[in-house]
């Protein structure tokens, strides 16, 4: 990339971001992700999508997959997004998406995608048998992203590269089209506290929906029951909690533990352990398990509520699919223009 300083862009502010529908959400996207969408949307005009063309890049049942959007929408509108305020969309019925990919794909370089790690750990030892879209699918993020000059953009350390990969494709094409400041260079928003949640079987590994144990983490869907069960059964070692966050260091189960407590209860690890130092699991835990099932119960109550409503879910899907093609609409013709496209 050249040195030279980009030219500020000065349009609007924006946020974009946007949840694959492959499997069950749990704790650790809520914590993560979702509520901090709910926060952002009365802070800063916000577009969150359902990233139905990047499921695809590995095998989806296709009968399935349709419903697996409505879920992840169910769980947005569960988690607290309203829909008058935020757009709320499947990623494929805004074809702009795909159509600035394909732009996008020339403006890259093949260099970029050779750097980025996800698809070289995705992919394995076999790589020349990954899908074309796996190996691509950074750049139809940026697409994503650029399609409504989003200028932030939450993230957590999985996706600074490819918020990287944004930005270099968004300063190259401003510069090769004689568009300074056309495109925005997108800003990470750290996630912070919550971002990173463990799983609940083993304290060094990341709380994941393809884990297959399923006590391994607290599902949206889960009811009281279920909630107040896994965290009963959580992984745990028998010391009594410490009463400084360096007394954690080592104890990767019980610095799990705090830190969901401290997330759920919007206090910090220090103020949990300043709470609880010196009381074993045995008193921690049905406190945590009270806290998660206040938080968690009501949202996987909200979900199966709005999963009987298919209706109204396609609904509000398709009116923030309208909301965000009258921004992406313009963005992507301006485009046509400036790379010298026909245009009838």
């Amino acid at each position: 990339m050249t040195d030279q300083a980009p030219a500020p862009y000065a349009g609007p502010q924006r946020v974009l971001s946007g949840v694959q529908p492959s499997g069950d959400l749990h704790l650790g996207n809520y914590l993560g992700a979702l509520a901090k969408f709910a926060r952002l949307q009365h802070e800063i005009p916000t577009f969150i999508f359902v990233a139905d063309l990047h499921a695809i890049t590995v095998w989806q049942d296709p009968a399935k997959l349709k419903q697996q959007v409505r879920e992840i929408a169910a769980a947005y509108l569960a988690t607290g997004l309203d829909p008058k305020v935020a757009a709320i969309f499947a990623q494929s019925a805004v074809p702009e998406h795909a159509e600035l990919a394909w732009v996008f794909n020339c403006v890259a370089r093949l260099g970029w995608l050779d750097r980025m790690t996800q698809f070289k750990e995705k992919s394995g030892k076999h790589k020349e048998r990954s899908s074309v879209g796996l190996y691509t699918y950074p750049v139809l993020q940026a697409a994503d992203i650029l399609v409504y000059k989003a200028t932030h953009v939450p993230v957590g350390d999985d996706q600074k590269q490819h918020l990287e990969l944004t930005r270099d494709i968004a300063q190259k094409f401003n510069n090769d089209f004689g568009a300074p400041g056309f495109f925005p260079l997108p800003e990470p928003l750290t996630q912070g506290p919550g971002a990173r949640v463990m799983s609940l079987r083993d304290g060094q590994a990341k709380m994941s929906k393809s884990d297959p144990s399923d006590q391994s983490r607290i599902n949206l869907t889960d009811d009281a029951d279920a909630i107040a069960s896994k965290v009963r059964k959580a992984r745990t070692d028998p010391d009594p909690l410490p009463e400084t966050v360096e007394g954690l260091e080592g104890r990767a189960e019980a610095k799990n533990l705090v830190a969901i407590y401290a997330a759920l209860a919007g206090k910090t690890d220090a103020e949990v352990l300043a709470e609880f130092a010196g009381q074993g699991f045995g008193a921690f835990k049905p406190k945590l398990a009270e806290l998660a099932v206040s938080v968690m119960a009501p949202i996987g109550s909200e979900m199966r509520r709005l999963l009987a409503d298919p209706a109204e879910i396609d609904r509000v899907l398709a009116d923030g699919a309208r909301r965000a093609r009258e921004i992406a609409v313009p963005v992507t013709a301006e485009v046509k223009r400036l790379v010298g496209y026909w245009a009838s």
